[in-house]
């Protein structure tokens, strides 16, 4: 959870699927935060998972000590946008959660510097008694509000991955023209941003997300994650039509150089699509609302 105001969705299929009462599972860590009841549990497997709120969906799963294993299919979706950057000097991940995309960050590329921010202190905590997160020369936690640390930095990164929507509520404040606005300010011209959010049927903000991101990126791209109801955003500061297979092709180049157990490639061919014209139908997402 990265930000205050929140607009909240009911999703109960995939809350009765993902709850944290499970029988291979138990609760190995409960706090209150200003924020959420932080819940961390552990299966019979090893695997640990983040939510927030005893019913609550998976935020984060983690093998600990194992950064290469994603278990959630939107995380590998999204790092398919460095396709567009591939040697990122720094990287922003907003919405530490588990820290699963900064830690994989780490790993395949050592010499990027990696800021993690999360509102939630308890969040940072969590990430790091439980789930292998550790801060060393190039990869730093911060706690504060993702909006106000990104409108305090011009310029300052390659990559800005955006992952602070939950299933359940969005930051309404990280979804407005404004932010994007800023976000645009603080990436660099020859950089990505890559949003996860979801679908139409789960967001009813869906359309008017991807109309906002369309008003201040030059290109938007999305990609369909199989498996599951999220979306990825690939948004430009800058006009560059690129097609499926020239993007699988380099997301492939990637996986193999870096040596990822998947190939971004395949998630590529199989959700890419242009997002196309502007639905009139959509309104501009704005601080006013």
């Amino acid at each position: 959870m990265v930000g205050r105001r929140v607009i909240s969705f009911a999703v109960l299929a995939v809350l009765a699927c993902c709850a944290v009462a499970t029988a291979q599972q138990k609760v190995i860590f409960q706090k209150e935060s200003p924020y959420n009841t932080v819940v961390v549990t552990e299966d019979d497997q090893g695997m640990r998972t983040l939510f927030f709120g005893s019913d609550g969906v998976r935020q984060s799963v983690v093998k600990v000590g194992d950064p290469d294993h994603l278990e959630l299919p939107y995380a590998k979706a999204m790092l398919s946008g460095l396709a567009l950057c591939p040697e990122p000097k720094r990287v922003l991940v907003v919405g530490l959660g588990g820290g699963t995309i900064p830690s994989f960050l780490h790993k395949h590329y050592p010499q990027t510097r990696i800021d993690a921010i999360d509102i939630d202190p308890v969040v940072v905590e969590a990430a790091k008694q439980f789930f292998g997160f550790s801060e060393d020369a190039t990869l730093k936690a911060h706690v504060q509000d993702g909006r106000q640390f990104i409108e305090e930095r011009l310029n300052a990164y390659d990559v800005i991955f955006l992952d602070a929507f939950g299933s359940e509520n969005i930051p309404y404040h990280l979804a407005t023209r404004e932010f994007l606005e800023a976000v645009r300010r603080s990436i660099t011209e020859q950089g990505v941003v890559l949003a996860d959010v979801w679908s139409r049927g789960l967001n009813p903000l869906y359309d008017s997300m991807v109309r906002t991101y369309q008003e201040v990126f030059d290109e938007l791209y999305i990609l369909d994650v199989r498996g599951s109801g999220n979306k990825i955003l690939i948004a430009l500061p800058r006009k560059l039509r690129i097609g499926r297979e020239e993007l699988a092709r380099r997301a492939g180049a990637i996986s193999k150089e870096k040596q990822f157990r998947f190939d971004m490639g395949e998630l590529v061919t199989y959700g890419y699509q242009y997002a196309g014209e502007k639905d009139p139908k959509a309104r501009v997402l704005t601080d006013k609302k």
